[in-house]
This record gives structure tokens, sequence and C-alpha cells, in this order.
């Protein structure tokens, strides 16, 4: 496999797959066919709008996954923007500075219509940038086997992300490597699914790890203090200041804490000793999150903040090496 440490890669996403496969994951086979024309009719209204919401699709866990394996030289999203049910999506993709692909209502509810386009672009990104090293191509139709085939024959690595049960197995078999949706460290499953899994014994899967890891990045929260009922108008006012300014900090805390765990979970699954160099997990937080830097948080060296998360991370130094793994393994 490539250097990952080193690794440029292109992201490609045919979205509207994505989002129609997960909808029928969440609620059912044929689910988004049926609610189609209330979908376009009105996405607000209340009961549409709230299973639109229960199949969101986290695009912060497929972008994250897709930079463990380097750096994000280009990422596309293929989709007729215009579409209430994409439209959703616009500034979080936007956030996480990917260009927006418009496929026009005309093409876009054609046969194959993101399909040819995205490979055509894979292509010729391909031969435009000799130094890409890997493609993610994140769909599930068996039309993407060509260009995973030609992608390797061009000597890249190549990645699929696609929603089980609504991807061909074509595809996953034409990949270097398969990850399924559902497995992306924060991805939550099916609440149905959860349903009908419950008081079976369950495997310790990636969603498993997020709730332990979770309540312990949980524990950097500290409660506010209660109010003085004998404040006067000018200390309450004051007091509610100082509150949202602890809330904003516990929620920084906690989102600082959540990105050193998933950067740990993804280099994990690129590396089973469970011991990684903390070199690396600073690369791959960087990577998800370049505004993070250890000393604008108040830390001499990324060693310190380590530390500073010891109920989550343990942390061992020999010499010169700097080892790190999620606490839990050590169970």
């Amino acid at each position: 496999m490539p250097d990952t440490q080193n690794g440029r890669v292109a992201v490609y996403l045919d979205f509207d797959n994505i989002v129609l496969s997960w909808y029928d994951r969440v609620h059912g086979r044929n689910s988004f066919a049926r609610d189609r024309q209330r979908i376009a009719e009105d996405p607000s209204q209340p009961e549409i709008a709230a299973r639109l919401q229960e199949a969101a699709i986290d695009v912060g866990a497929v972008i994250d996954y897709a930079s463990s394996f380097g750096t994000l030289v280009l990422t596309r999203a293929y989709a007729d923007w215009s579409s209430p049910v994409n439209a959703e999506y616009r500034s979080q993709l936007v956030s996480r500075a990917v260009d927006l692909v418009q496929l026009f209502p005309a093409a876009a509810y054609a046969k194959n219509g993101a399909d040819i386009r995205l490979a055509v672009d894979a292509v010729e990104d391909m031969f435009r940038l000799d130094d890409l090293t890997h493609v993610v191509i994140v769909a599930g139709d068996s039309d993407y086997v060509p260009l995973a085939q030609r992608c390797k024959r061009l000597g890249r690595y190549v990645v699929g992300i696609g929603v089980a049960g609504s991807t061909a197995k074509a595809l996953t078999a034409a990949c270097d490597e398969f990850a399924s949706y559902d497995s992306l460290p924060g991805v939550e499953r099916p609440e149905r699914e959860q349903a009908g899994r419950r008081g079976k014994p369950v495997r310790q899967d990636p969603e498993s790890k997020q709730s332990q890891t979770e309540a312990a990045g949980a524990r950097h929260r500290t409660e506010p203090a209660a109010s003085s009922a004998a404040a006067t108008v000018e200390a309450a006012l004051d007091d509610l200041v100082d509150a949202d300014d602890a809330e904003s900090t516990e929620d920084a805390e906690f989102a600082i804490t959540g990105l050193l765990i998933r950067a740990l979970w993804l280099s994990q699954d690129k590396d089973d000793s469970g011991w990684l160099y903390s070199s690396a997990v600073k690369q791959q937080m960087r990577r998800m999150d370049p505004s993070f830097n250890e000393k604008a948080l108040g830390f001499r060296s990324f060693s310190d903040f380590l530390k500073s998360r010891s109920d989550v991370v343990e942390l061992e130094e020999t010499g010169h090496e700097r080892l790190v793994r999620l606490k839990d393994q050590s169970a």
C-alpha cells in the first residue's frame, strides 16, 4: 500500500447516490422512491423533515476517513444542489473545502448522469496530476467498476466508500480497499438496526468505541456554577455572560478531545499494533482540522496536550520515541 504519511488523495462523491442509499438504509428498502414526490413538493413538512433528519449524512466522517490516507489534493461532490435534499449540505460541504459540481435537473436524473461526469473528471485528474497516489470513490453503483479498474492500472490506490446493502459486490472487488459508510468513526447505525441487536452479544466496533471514548471525553466538561439567589441584577447578568463563556470553553474542549479520539480511530485502522507515533496522530489531526494547534490551547508540546487527555489515551515515552493509543485498549 502507498505511504499514507505522504499520500496525495483525490476524493469523488456521487452525493445523490450516498444520500439516497443511506435514506433507504435508515428507513427501509425503496423508502426514498416512495417519499420522493412528497420530498419534492414540501421537504419542510414535519414528517418528511423528520425522516430526512434521521437519514442525514455525516459528511465530516467521510472526509476525515479519506484524509487518513494522506493530504486531500482535491475533493468534489456531484449532485443537483438546487434540490432541497442536497441543498441542506451545501454549507457543510463548503466548510470542508469540497468543490460542488452542479448537475442540472435534466442531467442529474438522467441515467448515469453523475457517473459519467465523475468518471471523466477522475481520469482527467489522474493524467493532469502525476503526484496523485490515492483515489477515493464515494458511491455504490457497479457503473464505477471500470473507473476503479482504470485507476488501478494507472498506479493509483483505490479506496471505495459505500452504504452497506446498497453497494455492488463488483465495485467492492474492484477497489484496493473498501469501507462501509456505516462503520466509519462517528456514524451511528440506524435506530431500527440497533433495536434489532438489543439483547444480543455484539463484538466491539467503532460505534461501541465511540460510546466509551465519548464518555471518557465528557469528563473534561465541568458543571457551571449556580448563581447566587441574592445576587444583584448586575451580578446576575455578569454570571450569564460568564456561563456562556464557560459553556463555549467546555464545548471547545470536548470538540478537541473528540478530534483526538477520531484521529486515533482512523490511524489504528491502518496499524493493528495499537501503539501509534504521536507525530503521526498529530499529522492526522491537522489533516482533519487544519486549525488545530496545541500551543494555541496553552500546551508547550503535543506530548503535554496528550498528557492532559490521560483519561482518554495513554502515552509511552522511550528515548526520542513517543507512542500513544486509546486507553480502553489496555483493558
